[in-house]
């Protein structure tokens, strides 16, 4: 009895480890995973807009956008990149009107587009 005790406490012991290093092994993937997807510092599945005049692989975005509805511009004018590092296919409407009225030039998913956003009153981004 003894020794199917011990058995046993070894055999739980060595689970719980590969369990524990399973588990960990498996934040790491999922870290590095969201790391890859961060594009020129644009989240995943965000929509972002960069500093007027700098290209997005010299600058962080001034703004990111994530939900699927219109978002209002303020203060962007003159030329900026946009980027789409949205998934599944969304895309990202640039829109004269606000509200996302007026809608004028889809960006699709995965790309950016070095746009005058004097015009543009807000992007609406859609799944």
């Amino acid at each position: 009895m003894h020794k199917m005790t011990r058995v046993a406490a070894t055999l739980l012991t060595s689970t719980a480890a590969v369990v524990a290093l399973s588990g960990t092994a498996q934040a790491k993937a999922v870290e590095a995973r969201l790391a890859q997807e961060t594009i020129y510092g644009c989240d995943y599945g965000a929509v972002c807009i960069y500093p007027e005049g700098k290209h997005y692989s010299e600058a962080n975005p001034t703004h990111k956008f994530w939900s699927y509805k219109a978002h209002n511009l303020s203060g962007q004018v003159n030329h900026h990149w946009v980027f789409n590092n949205q998934y599944g296919g969304a895309t990202a409407d640039l829109c004269k009107q606000y509200n996302g009225g007026d809608c004028i030039e889809t960006i699709p998913e995965g790309w950016a587009f070095y746009r005058d956003l004097t015009p543009i009153n807000s992007i609406t981004l859609r799944p």
